[in-house]
């Protein structure tokens, strides 16, 4: 089971997030593909929201798939091309894990492989 690291050595996290995930030996780890904001079958959705929630709803189906949930997320790398998108991007994030706190990364780039793209979720899950 991963396992939250917290230390007061190092500044807290900014928000629902955890500072360190460890994984104990034996876990078998998956490495979840930037998912961006499309439906399964391809079409991009149309507004930022939608496209956080997809995003988020493909990375949860591949772990699904896997045997794993929401809980097995030790790390997430998120990519948005709008400043103005982290607060969206914190409740969906929020809400998709129901709590959990994984480890988090969140870029703000220039554009992703699709120009009506918005956001881009990859993940590392552990159980």
């Amino acid at each position: 089971m991963p396992r939250e690291i917290t230390t007061t050595e190092a500044p807290k996290p900014f928000s629902n997030y955890a500072q360190a995930v460890a994984v104990d030996p034996g876990s078998r780890i998956v490495h979840v593909a930037g998912q961006v904001g499309a439906h399964p079958d391809g079409t991009i959705a149309k507004t930022a929201a939608e496209q956080h929630e997809c995003a988020w709803a493909n990375v949860l189906a591949i772990l699904t798939a896997e045997g794993m949930d929401h809980t097995s997320i030790v790390d997430a790398h998120v990519y948005i091309t709008d400043r103005a998108q982290i607060g969206l991007y914190r409740e969906t994030r929020d809400r998709m894990l129901k709590g959990h706190r994984a480890a988090a990364t969140l870029l703000i780039v220039a554009g992703l492989a699709h120009p009506d793209l918005v956001v881009e979720v990859s993940a590392v899950a552990a159980k």
